[in-house]
């Protein structure tokens, strides 16, 4: 895929804030790598990768993913302005609901609705033939939980733009490396941001 320079800045600056968000909110796993070589139907990538094998997540660990979720979205709205957010960027609500969803639906987070798991309506057969619905949860619960799966999602959007607005500064020198060098490890994004300090094994950074 080729991207044209307006694609890459706008990707750059999306895939900062990610990098970003994740680094300045605890509970995030390690930040391992960011690109904005296009890969698949992707425009960019920040992966994050755990120290070691996890087989549970704490609160803190997934407000944090979601916080994280937002970095790329709320970038590009600061930086660009509402009316330029992109699809992309679009996508990452449905993200950010569905882990909202199972903080509430299935963890049991919620302060309000306490250490419950709601099913969604489910399909139940009878002998084979027969199919129907039943209703695992009244309306007002209904209403409830969607208030807490808003909750947690503006609570992750806040963290997001409360970092990058903060951080505005690290924003706009982690884009321009990543316009640069397309490809930034953890460890020189960590330097970068934390220690003014250049990618050891590249050319000093103009930014």
């Amino acid at each position: 895929m080729v991207m044209t320079l307006k694609e890459k800045e706008l990707t750059a600056y999306h895939e900062a804030g990610h990098a970003l968000v994740g680094i300045f909110t605890p509970g995030n796993d390690p930040l391992h790598k960011v690109t904005i070589i296009p890969r698949g139907r992707a425009l960019g990538v920040t992966m994050n990768l755990p120290e070691r094998d996890k087989y549970s997540e704490t609160k803190t660990e997934m407000k944090a993913k979601l916080a994280m979720i937002f970095g790329g979205r709320v970038a590009e709205e600061i930086i660009f302005g509402d009316d330029k957010v992109t699809t992309g960027a679009a996508s990452y609500i449905e993200q950010a609901t569905k882990r909202a969803r199972a903080m509430v639906m299935r963890a049991g987070l919620s302060k309000e609705l306490g250490p419950v798991a709601y099913g969604e309506n489910e399909e139940e057969v009878f002998l084979g033939r027969s199919v129907a619905r039943q209703q695992n949860m009244s309306e007002e619960t209904a209403r409830k939980v969607d208030t807490e799966i808003r909750k947690f999602v503006d609570q992750g959007y806040d963290r997001a733009k409360k970092v990058l607005t903060d951080k505005i500064d690290d924003l706009h020198k982690l884009a321009k490396a990543l316009l640069t060098y397309e490809t930034l490890t953890g460890q020189e994004i960590e330097d970068i941001v934390n220690k003014n300090l250049y990618p050891k094994n590249k050319e000093d950074l103009k930014v």
